[in-house]
């Protein structure tokens, strides 16, 4: 089946499309790209958790429209498509209240495109009492088996591994969601390989409450959302910086936030006694915090591949879940969320009959 895989992070980088062969015997990436949301809908994104009703519902359907006009761009003088894989942008996430909720309405994706379009994978699994999420590792398991663990550096970094026969998976801390926010401090997007952190300085009692924080005392199965990171991350890191923050000081918030999920990541690698590593996602381009990694687990063998992978790998692997989906197969592990069983999630809109 040729199907489009489309992720859109919390990191609010843009919208990621990969346009996959996917089969019995693997997968091919025929085409990929990203586009940057504007800074309207960054801004309408980063804050919809404390909108209005009204203005929720609205995001939701105008994003849907977003989505099927962008894929409709990326589509154009490339092989006939045969459905969509969305992801869609996660504005909550509390699967302890059996809630999650990712805006992007399928239908009207659908009623762009003309394409069957699947989405709202997660909510299956939270209604059987899974964690949602992550929902990555199956593609993990099938397509990239030969590594002992696979490192996603996305704007929350989570990690899949087997153990006793089965794959486990959950997200480890806050990444790219709290670098990116640190370096706009700066005037960047984003941490460019890690330099400014490099150039600061480790602050111990910032680095000592934020690995103190109870997430991480937690077993998985567990999953973080963005209500986590500004309820009880983010105020520490605020409390540090202060009102009016000196350059000097957000570097030292980087050099101590990059330590810490280093320090997170290596907890998890060393205690899975993990040998090779795969690393994927933006973060992957942090030689830095990589660096950090490899300080902290010498053993570790860490692998970044070729770009193409590193940035989409996401969105291939929504591709492949779409497939498992329309092919009845199992896209969802309970091993992974915690759910009472596997499943197969996702929610199709249907096509449209042109007249």
């Amino acid at each position: 089946m040729k199907i489009l895989g489309l992720m859109s992070g919390t990191s609010l980088d843009g919208i990621d499309l990969a346009l996959c062969d996917i089969d019995a015997r693997g997968y091919r990436i025929v085409a990929a790209g990203t586009y940057p949301y504007l800074d309207d809908w960054r801004r309408r994104l980063s804050t919809l958790e404390n909108a209005s009703a009204y203005e929720y519902a609205l995001a939701n359907v105008e994003l849907g429209h977003l989505f099927g006009q962008t894929i409709n761009k990326f589509l154009q003088g490339k092989e006939r498509t045969e459905a969509i894989a969305s992801h869609g942008h996660t504005i909550f996430h509390q699967p302890q209240l059996g809630m999650t909720t990712q805006i992007g309405d399928g239908d009207a994706i659908a009623a762009e495109t003309g394409l069957p379009v699947v989405s709202n994978f997660r909510t299956l699994d939270v209604a059987l009492g899974g964690q949602g999420a992550p929902l990555v590792p199956i593609g993990d398991e099938l397509l990239f088996g030969e590594y002992d663990a696979c490192l996603n550096l996305g704007g929350i970094a989570n990690i899949s591994y087997r153990a006793d026969g089965k794959r486990i998976a959950f997200d480890i801390c806050p990444c790219n969601m709290a670098l990116n926010r640190l370096a706009a401090m700066l005037g960047y997007p984003y941490d460019d390989k890690g330099r400014n952190a490099r150039g600061g300085e480790v602050h111990t009692c910032l680095l000592h409450e934020l690995d103190g924080l109870e997430y991480y005392a937690v077993t998985e199965p567990k999953s973080l959302g963005k209500e986590w990171f500004v309820g009880q991350f983010w105020p520490l890191v605020k409390s540090f910086l202060g009102v009016s923050p000196s350059t000097p000081q957000v570097r030292d918030a980087l050099a101590t936030v990059t330590s810490h999920i280093a320090i997170q990541i290596a907890r998890i690698v060393e205690r899975q006694q993990v040998k090779t590593l795969l690393v994927t996602g933006g973060g992957a381009w942090n030689s830095y915090l990589l660096e950090l990694v490899g300080k902290y687990c010498p053993e570790v063998s860490i692998t970044v591949p070729d770009a193409l992978i590193v940035n989409y790998k996401e969105a291939l692997i929504f591709a492949l879940l779409g497939y498992l989906r329309l092919t009845g197969q199992v896209n969802t592990l309970a091993s992974v969320t915690g759910a009472k069983c596997d499943s197969v999630g996702g929610v199709l809109s249907g096509f449209v009959i042109e007249k």
